[in-house]
């Protein structure tokens, strides 16, 4: 118990006004309990569905361990926590481009089509990291913000149009409503992410996004995405029982 309270005095206590750390709490409060949710659900589905929602599971755990140490991060030096934002987003996103696969897999998705996605993925966050951390001056952010967002397209364009789009189309019913609510979250809830790294990075576009507070968006995002993203798949699950 002492070193538990040894622990909590280390970190300042988070101003009222502080959003920024509000979001970072509440985030990681919130993963951790989509953690548990799917966790303990498992075992209530068939095995072709259990991998799925351990995935999800794993997801939000990796996110709500990294919140937890990056709500103390800031709250500790009142700075982003970029570092450690990005080695979250490269462990969880491929496996969110892994949950595309698993749900498909019975319609006759490859692990070639999984490989490509979760190449893309790593290229559209290293990328992205190297606008945001480490080409930060002149035409840097921009340059690398693009190729970031190129991959990201390749995504969009696979799961809406490509292979991955047709396999849904073949499986039909369950499945099919599944990838399409996944696909609307790449299109519509990963574009928070281009809007964070805009807001907090120069560019061309410095005037539109510019005063916004990057880290309580890509909170937001994050929490929306992921407990998104499983609750996608726990409902296919439930539908195909």
């Amino acid at each position: 118990m002492e070193k538990i309270i040894s622990l909590m005095t280390v970190v300042p206590a988070m101003a009222t006004d502080d959003y920024v750390g509000f979001t970072f709490f509440v985030g990681c409060m919130a993963m951790m309990a989509a953690s548990a949710f799917f966790f303990l659900s498992m075992n209530s589905f068939d095995n072709k569905w259990k991998t799925s929602i351990l995935v999800s599971g794993l997801i939000t755990f990796i996110a709500a361990v990294h919140y937890w140490y990056m709500r103390d991060y800031w709250a500790t030096n009142m700075t982003s926590p970029t570092f450690f934002r990005y080695v979250d987003w490269v462990l969880t996103v491929p496996l969110m481009c892994v949950e595309f696969y698993l749900i498909l897999k019975a319609a006759g998705a490859t692990k070639q089509l999984m490989w490509k996605m979760i190449f893309a993925s790593i290229v559209m966050l290293v990328t992205g990291y190297f606008g945001e951390a480490v080409y930060t001056t002149g035409s840097g952010p921009a340059v690398w913000g693009l190729v970031s967002g190129l991959a990201y397209f390749y995504i969009a364009y696979e799961i809406w149009l490509g292979g991955a789009s047709k396999l849904a189309a073949a499986a039909g019913g369950a499945v099919q409503s599944a990838h399409r609510a996944l696909c609307w979250f790449v299109l519509a809830g990963w574009a928070i992410y281009p809007i964070g790294y805009m807001a907090g990075t120069e560019g061309w576009y410095s005037g539109i996004f510019g005063g916004l507070p990057m880290d309580v968006i890509y909170n937001v995002g994050d929490a929306i995405n992921k407990i998104g993203f499983g609750l996608v798949v726990y409902k296919l699950a439930v539908d195909s029982k």
